[in-house]
Order: C-alpha cells, then structure tokens, then sequence
C-alpha cells in the first residue's frame, strides 16, 4: 500500500514537470482551491486525466487539456466567425458537439467550425 501525497497540487507538481508551465500551474492551483473531481466537472474531463496530467503520465493529447484550461481557468479568448470573443473551452466544446437543426446559431457554428476557422482542431468538410 503506497501512502497518499498530502502536498498541495501546487507543490506535488514540481516533481513531475521542470519548468512549471502557466497552465499547469494554473490546473493544479485550482485543483488546491476547490478539488480535482470539481475540475474535472468543470473542464468536461475524467478525474483520471486530470491526475495523469499533473504527474505528467498521460498519454493523450495534452495540447487539447491545455487549451481547455487556459479557456477555463486563464479565461484566454478566441475570436468565433460566429459568436465573437469566447473563451477557448467553449470554442473546443462548440467543435465537439453533435449537427442539431434546431438552432440557427448552432448550425453557423457547427459549419465554420469545419470550414477553415482558424482555431477549429477539425478537419475541413
């Protein structure tokens, strides 16, 4: 049985990332100021990720993680053909979600998100 960390995020980072990058310091700060499953919830995101992220173990693609929390938790900006200025969380949310036809402004999204927006993580159609 290993015995559990009881350092803050912020610190237990250290250990697995040199240097620190913002973001990830900004995940783990807020990991110690409300709680890992409560960030998980908020970027849409497993709590496994997550914790595989701030000890730098997961395999995925960490550039997706790192876009969620700077739109998230850095409040930094995109700018939608569509919606104007949104945070980069929401533009990735926006690229994720299902074609409805029951939205005008969802269905504008829905298209410029796969006709060549710029920050579309997309292939074109």
């Amino acid at each position: 049985m290993t015995l559990r960390d009881m350092r803050p995020f912020s610190e237990q980072i250290t250990d697995f990332w040199q240097p620190v990058p913002d973001w990830v310091a900004a995940l783990a700060g807020e990991c110690d100021r409300t709680s890992q499953v409560k960030v998980s919830r908020r970027l849409g995101v497993s709590n496994a990720l997550i914790s595989g992220t701030l000890k730098r173990s997961y395999k995925g693609d960490l550039s997706r993680i790192e876009e969620l929390v700077r739109g998230a938790l850095l409040s930094e900006c995109v700018e939608c053909p569509v919606l104007g200025e949104i945070t980069r969380d929401i533009c990735l949310n926006n690229q994720s979600r299902d074609f409805v036809a029951t939205s005008s402004v969802r269905t504008r999204v829905y298209r410029a998100c796969r006709s060549g927006c710029p920050h579309s993580k997309l292939e074109e159609s």
